[in-house]
């Protein structure tokens, strides 16, 4: 039996000391039949696999020789065959001779399976598997091949429990080794056909976890095509095995997952592990996932880098081809870390990995696994357009790519792509700039309705507690390149952003409160003080109004709900009695504000308790007053004894209804009152450029801005106001045909100019909308007017009139109309032109008019007591939505510093074109909740045309100098001369320093801190490279690409690896 242990017998070290065998040309004369023969076969046999005969001879002859040992043998002759095909097959130097000792030791399974049991021991396997076969430096990499090729022949034989038990504990070790994937493979295969030599017990779970180890080392270091599918077939099979040994023995299933999250939790690793471990995972039965999930996050033992680094690698697994349920896992995990609450870990994930999960729908292998994730990362991650904003860049190619890849996939891909970036849209807006060009991307896309946008943007918010998000705010490394400041977001309060920036952005007004005398009897006006200090002074990249929010609040605006910015805005300026006062708190209204200090005043006035400095304070109207109050003239006449009654009211801004669809009003030829007039901005004419130089841009074609135009003088747009006849009141003129220009007008520039930017019929303009205004109003039927004249009810005319016109003008198109059919609030979705600059008539009195034309050095006529005055457009509040309960609001604003008081001569005459400033140069801002960037009128003009459900909602107008303004340009330099520079108070500066010091300490903190957090975040390839391949390689072979039939090898290994 000892002889049978040895992997050489004498003999067979006699043998191999006598002669060189004869040639075997000569031997196979001889019949292989004979005895003589048949105790040679060995030799034989080795002289043929040595010979430099071709494959195809030696074939031939070996076949002889396998036919003639399937004859009986003697023992000794079968061992000396069944250690030469045993050397052939683990120590051949060519895959021929590895295949005929192959076949060899099968013919001897099969025809010698006593030889082969006795040969096939114990021991000599022990010393296969421990020491391995072959000289040292060169074993045998096929040692684990070989054991299952001969196990198949054992299997029944009395040593076979001992084999089994054998290889179950050498299994083991050879895992804990730490081999190779294809070594790895070899076990699997070897196990998954032979199940009894699977360890068992305590040493199952410990091989399936030390085989996971194996599984999180495993590398594909060659990129090419076939060495990727062999390795992906080694893993494979590796998985595979483990399957099978957690279907057999669920129990072992926990342990391998800890092991698993061990292994992608670790901080200390120096290389991140394999993304082979999504094989791994796709395994679990999902019924598992909600138990797995609430154990790992309700574990405090886990800390949240170790969350982090977890979560952040197995995203990576997007990127694995062959992964099945890997999305359902991360999304579970996502899911499971929002419902503990765990924010600062889904955000910063989100922020890290976002952008290469995007990278990934390039390749359809990945692409359905990849989208899932994306759309819930996005559509949870609703507090902040941080994420959503770091891909629009990479959205534009990943569509062209799409749309070339021309597949199902593709196209789903895009419906679904298209879906997600609507709802975004319509969650973040506010951000025409940023989203046009993806806009034009997706324009032949289809688009959402409201109710899907909605149904998806409430299906995966992280919380639904908006403010348990209140401190994860956008994170902002720096203030805006633009130096300007943004407002936090409390919840909703958008509207009041707006308003702030505009009412900030209003220059003069800003001034005048910055340089207010601290007042006990007017704290909201002193909040708003320091809101704009803080607002002109803080190095902080946005501030939080809350202060102001608080004192401005009004009582029946509900907490955390989507409000009205023009109600929020009349309720801070409007003096009328809309507003019930004993409902409303007048400290808490900035109008009934100065009014109560003026009572205040009057009382120190009659003690001599006030100096004479402050005494000038008091004097005039108020501060509100001044900025943007005006006067209007309501007159109603009888249209029987033509008896017109009137009442002067006073207002701060003009509600501007929609005319209804059939209303065209023309002006008659025999007008001859001042008209409303849209003009162009006054320039200096720029150098014409050469037909040729003139080009189109390749995105979507823009309607050009009243800015672009050659100079202009002026637009007439509409005919508002009283017309004097024979000494009598004749019917309202109203509006000039734009629509019919004769062909001698046509030679006029400016008649010209209107025919280009009158637009459709259907078009509306901001004139437009002041002459329905100011336009007469028939009341007539059941509105009929009680003439006192006629002592009864008759038809009558009623019409507005300006009297004095605010120096601020604030203009709200009321677009939000009830619907009587579906007994909701509606939005009016039409597109409305905003002129840069506007003439507004205003009636004066006699004695004025003429001392204001003598003031005004332009075209502005007048006709019984109306003036024009001119307007220029600082602020542009957009509503972005389809009712006023919902949607988001943003501001456009610009500082109008070319029209300040101290830019004009003390005359009130205007400077020239040539000495003025370039309106359509002056510098638009885009103001969006924290985010402040450069904008211009431009994109003001165009941002209906672009996002239909974005339309300017409140405008602000400020005058430009004439007699009437001039009261207010000086108090601006009063309040200058009085208080110095414009400045705020000591007090007020020093709260701003004392905050600056502190961004700058929390700056300092942050970053170090983040800067300590991100070293331990696993290391991830360049996801960018997928979007900037070079363009050659497009085109190469392969189906693995980003597109089909597309993408070469390389690439495909940068997907997986």
């Amino acid at each position: 039996m000892r002889r049978h242990l040895r992997r050489e017998t004498p003999s067979a070290r006699a043998r191999n000391q006598q002669p060189p065998l004869a040639p075997a040309a000569a031997m196979t004369r001889r019949s292989l039949t004979t005895p003589s023969l048949k105790a040679e076969m060995d030799k034989i046999l080795e002289a043929v696999m040595m010979s430099s005969y071709p494959n195809n001879v030696k074939q031939g002859l070996v076949r002889r020789v396998i036919e003639a040992i399937k004859q009986p043998m003697d023992s000794e002759q079968c061992w000396s065959m069944l250690e030469l095909s045993t050397k052939l097959y683990l120590m051949g130097d060519t895959k021929f001779k590895r295949e005929i000792g192959k076949e060899v030791l099968e013919v001897y399974g099969h025809y010698h399976p006593e030889e082969f049991e006795e040969f096939f021991n114990v021991r000599f396997l022990l010393s296969l598997l421990q020491e391995g076969y072959g000289p040292a430096g060169k074993r045998s990499p096929y040692v684990l091949d070989y054991i299952h090729l001969g196990l198949q022949f054992v299997l029944e034989s009395p040593s076979a429990s001992d084999i089994f038990s054998l290889l179950r504990i050498e299994v083991l070790r050879k895992v804990c080794e730490r081999p190779g994937p294809k070594q790895c493979a070899k076990i699997s295969k070897l196990l998954s056909q032979h199940p009894q030599c699977v360890p068992t017990g305590k040493h199952q779970i410990l091989f399936c976890q030390q085989l996971i180890r194996c599984i999180g080392q495993f590398q594909c270091i060659s990129e090419g095509e076939d060495d990727i599918m062999e390795f992906l077939d080694h893993v494979n099979k590796v998985s595979g095995l483990l399957q099978k040994i957690w279907r057999a023995q669920t129990s072992s299933i926990l342990p391998s997952l800890k092991e698993v999250f061990s292994i992608i939790s670790s901080t200390e690793e120096q290389e991140a592990p394999s993304n082979a471990l999504a094989s791994v995972v796709q395994y679990v039965p999902l019924e598992l996932m909600d138990g797995v999930i609430r154990n790992l996050t309700n574990d405090d033992s886990i800390t949240d880098v170790q969350m982090m680094t977890a979560i952040s690698r197995m995203i990576d697994w997007v990127s694995w081809p062959l992964g099945k349920n890997i999305d359902k896992w991360i999304i579970a995990l996502l899911k499971g870390l929002a419902a503990v609450k765990k924010f600062s870990i889904l955000i910063e994930v989100t922020l890290l990995k976002i952008e290469k999960v995007f990278s990934k729908l390039l390749y359809p292998i990945v692409r359905e696994g990849a989208l899932s994730v994306l759309l819930y990362m996005l559509l949870s991650f609703q507090h902040s357009h941080e994420a959503f904003h770091l891909l629009l860049p990479h959205i534009p190619k990943l569509v062209a790519s799409l749309n070339k890849e021309d597949s199902n996939s593709a196209t789903s891909c895009l419906e679904q792509l298209a879906e997600l970036i609507h709802s975004m849209f319509f969650r973040f807006s506010g951000f025409p700039d940023l989203y046009e060009p993806v806009m034009e991307a997706i324009k032949a896309l289809p688009i959402p309705n409201e109710d899907r946008i909605k149904h998806l943007l409430g299906q995966n918010a992280w919380t639904s507690q908006k403010n348990e998000l209140a401190c994860f705010y956008p994170r902002l490394a720096s203030k805006s390149d633009t130096g300007k400041i943004g407002l936090i977001n409390l919840g909703n309060t958008c509207y009041m952003n707006s308003i702030i920036q505009a009412l900030f952005m209003a220059s003069d007004f800003r001034h005048s409160v910055l340089n207010l005398t601290e007042s006990n009897s007017q704290p909201l006006m002193t909040k708003l003080q320091w809101l704009f200090a803080f607002l002109e002074h803080s190095q902080r990249p946005a501030i939080s109004p809350e202060g102001f929010l608080s004192a401005s609040w009004p009582p029946w605006f509900s907490p955390g709900a989507q409000q009205d910015c023009s109600e929020y805005l009349k309720y801070l300026l409007d003096r009328s009695k809309a507003i019930d006062p004993l409902q409303i708190p007048p400290s808490c209204r900035l109008h009934e504000e100065e009014k109560t200090g003026k009572r205040i005043y009057q009382k120190l006035k009659e003690s001599n308790l006030m100096p004479q400095a402050e005494e000038r304070h008091y004097l005039n109207k108020t501060l509100i007053e001044k900025m943007f109050g005006g006067k209007m003239m309501t007159k109603i006449r009888c249209l029987k004894c033509l008896n017109v009654s009137s009442r002067e009211e006073a207002f701060t801004d003009l509600s501007l209804a929609f005319p209804p669809s059939n209303r065209h009003v023309r002006r008659q030829s025999h007008a001859a009152v001042l008209p409303v007039e849209e003009i162009g901005p006054q320039i200096i004419e720029p150098p014409i450029k050469p037909q040729s130089q003139v080009t189109e841009s390749p995105r979507r074609q823009r309607k050009h801005p009243v800015s672009g135009e050659p100079p202009i003088q002026l637009l007439p747009i509409e005919t508002v106001g009283f017309q004097e006849a024979e000494g009598q009141e004749t019917p309202f003129i109203l509006r000039s045909d734009r629509d019919h220009v004769s062909s001698e007008a046509v030679k006029d520039p400016l008649l010209s100019f209107g025919e280009q930017t009158g637009g459709s019929e259907d078009s509306r303009s901001v004139p437009d909308l002041i002459n329905y205004f100011l336009s007469p109003e028939v009341l007539t039927s059941e509105n009929k007017y009680h003439c006192e004249k006629c002592a009864s009810l008759q038809d009558a005319e009623k019409v507005a009139e300006l009297t004095e016109g605010p120096h601020y003008l604030v203009l709200t198109l009321l677009r939000f109309s009830f619907d009587l059919r579906t007994m909701k609030r509606k939005k009016i979705l039409d597109n409305v032109s905003i002129p840069l600059v506007l003439k507004l008539p205003v009636l004066v009195a006699s004695e004025d008019s003429g001392e204001v034309r003598q003031n005004r050095n332009d075209r502005a006529a007048s006709c019984n007591g109306f003036v024009s005055m001119v307007y220029d457009l600082c602020s542009v509040v957009v509503h972005s939505g389809v009712s006023s309960e919902s949607g988001h609001y943003y501001c456009y604003a610009r500082d109008c510093t070319s029209t300040d008081a101290s830019s004009q001569p003390r005359d009130g005459a205007q400077k020239s074109t040539s000495d003025k400033q370039l309106d359509f140069e002056i510098q638009w801002y885009l103001f969006n909740d924290t985010r402040v960037s450069f904008s211009s009128f431009e994109s003001v003009s165009n941002v209906t045309s672009f996002f239909p459900k974005d339309t300017a909602y409140v405008l602000f107008y400020r005058q430009r100098p004439c007699k009437q303004s001039w009261a207010v340009r000086e108090a601006v330099s009063d309040a200058v001369r009085l208080h110095g520079e414009l400045s705020p108070n000591k007090d007020l500066m020093e709260a701003i320093s004392k905050d600056n010091i502190l961004y700058l300490q929390e700056q300092e903190k942050e970053a170090r801190n983040r800067a300590a957090y991100i070293s331990t975040l696993p290391k991830s390839p360049l996801w960018w490279r997928d979007f900037d391949r070079d363009k050659d390689d497009e085109g190469s072979s392969g189906g693995c690409g980003p597109a089909a039939g597309g993408g070469g090898s390389g690439s495909f290994h940068g997907l997986v690896f």
